[in-house]
């Protein structure tokens, strides 16, 4: 089952200038964790597996994007083999990553062997995108009541705090190496109204939060604030009310450029597919506003239109296959090993990393705001393979069926590990549009894999 494949009838449900929800749509993503580092937000997600019924949810993945609308699939970068010692076949739920020191810290709740409850664990790496190598070798918590969904954030100061729970509220403050503390873990004595797990603790210009998945069920976004990183809390109200369509909901809140943002998840594409509800989750984002005295404006419940463009994407640098506002039934994939186990050796053509797979006749993928200039463009370029029968890349304007730029004939290559370019001309490539890449080709079978595409100027 092809996550994106349902996704057809919404296209254009929203203008170009915009994204559309949910931003992923080649894999079922829920529990969003975003982090600002460097002029990126990295989108850390859970995954639920395609023929999830209940919670099935074996690692962790990351998407990354510069403008809020384009997102940059970057694979799995942890998941339950990363923590050997844990239950392997089920429950890598609600994932946070925290920057401090230039190291990277995730904070996972994750199941043990015997344990009536679930414990969190860190693991820790160099870089945003992974590897993340287990911190511990055993949990970090694992001596109050509810391990769920740990929150985490750094103060000014420099005191980090991990709030998490469900159906409580606990907190400890974390050492300065981010993977133990040396005080009490504290209840919250006072639980915020109508909350149920999902924590989101951070901070907005001098106030205090605490957004969490509020009234179950269906679960909508409530939040607290407090002048204080331990409270006391007040309540005021909901981010976000609950809809009938969704029993879950988990939020994860940035400032990014200036603007804000909330994520959380909705089942649009699981109802797209069938009238069941499973738990096939998408992760979806909007644009957030803040009152003059902090508090938050109310928001409709996740639709089709996302958090606006912040930027165009230039064409004429390289652009990763796997950079998509919106696809159809194209899947995304990585070639080599995805749990990132100490000592895994990768394969050769690793060097290759992410790249789009199973790309069949009529599948296409969308890029929003692409600048080509006025000058225009005068050929593209694509880095790809094909041990099939090879295909047809077509480039279209605003739309499937739009003004087509340019043609590529894909030529097979000597093998699906035999990455070669391969160039076409394009004519009318001015302005800027929403690109549309539609493969073409003959029968059922996968026609070619797409690792990067750019266009050049004359």
């Amino acid at each position: 089952m092809y996550a994106g494949l349902f996704a057809v009838a919404a296209l254009c449900a929203a203008p170009s200038s915009f994204a559309e929800n949910p931003i992923i749509q080649t894999n079922f993503t829920a529990d969003p964790a975003p982090l600002v580092h460097d002029g990126v937000v990295y989108l850390y997600t859970s995954h639920d597996e395609d023929d999830a019924n209940g919670f099935k949810m074996l690692d962790w993945r990351l998407y990354a994007s510069t403008d809020m609308v384009n997102w940059t699939d970057k694979g799995v970068v942890a998941s339950l083999k990363t923590f050997p010692w844990a239950v392997q076949d089920n429950d890598a739920w609600a994932p946070q990553v925290v920057e401090r020191d230039g190291k990277f810290y995730m904070y996972v709740p994750i199941s043990v062997a015997g344990w009536p409850k679930n414990v969190i664990a860190v693991a820790v790496a160099d870089k945003p995108e992974g590897p993340f190598r287990d911190a511990l070798g055993k949990p970090l918590i694992d001596k109050a009541e509810g391990y769920f969904d740990p929150t985490v954030w750094v103060d000014d100061d420099g005191q980090a705090y991990l709030y998490w729970g469900n159906p409580n509220l606990w907190y400890v403050k974390l050492d300065k190496d981010m993977v133990s503390y040396s005080g009490k873990i504290e209840k919250v004595a006072s639980k915020p109204a109508n909350y149920q797990e999902g924590p989101w603790f951070y901070k907005h210009k001098s106030k205090y939060y605490l957004a969490y998945a509020s009234t179950c069920c269906p679960e909508g976004i409530g939040y607290v604030m407090s002048d204080k990183p331990t409270g006391p809390w007040t309540y005021n109200g909901d981010i976000m009310a609950g809809n009938p369509g969704a029993t879950g909901n988990h939020p994860g809140i940035i400032d990014y450029k200036g603007k804000s943002y909330v994520f959380g998840f909705n089942y649009r594409l699981n109802f797209a597919e069938t009238p069941i509800h499973h738990e096939r989750r998408s992760v979806t984002a909007t644009e957030l506003t803040y009152n003059p005295d902090g508090t938050i404006q109310l928001l409709p419940w996740w639709d089709g239109v996302g958090a606006k463009q912040l930027h165009t994407l230039s064409p004429y640098e390289r652009v990763e296959a796997e950079t998509i506002a919106w696809t159809s039934k194209v899947k995304r994939d990585r070639d080599r090993p995805i749990d990132w186990a100490p000592g895994v050796k990768t394969a050769k053509s690793d060097k290759v990393g992410m790249y789009l797979t199973r790309i069949t006749d009529l599948t296409y993928t969308k890029v929003n705001g692409v600048d080509f200039g006025q000058a225009g463009a005068s050929t593209f370029t694509a880095n790809l393979a094909s041990g099939g029968k090879g295909g047809v890349i077509e480039l279209r304007l605003d739309s499937v069926d739009g003004p087509q730029i340019g043609r590529l004939t894909v030529t097979p290559t000597a093998g699906w590990d035999d990455w070669q370019t391969q160039t076409t001309p394009v004519s009318n490539a001015m302005g800027t549009h929403d690109l549309f890449l539609v493969f073409k080709g003959e029968g059922d079978a996968p026609l070619f894999n797409l690792d990067s595409w750019r266009f050049s100027k004359p």
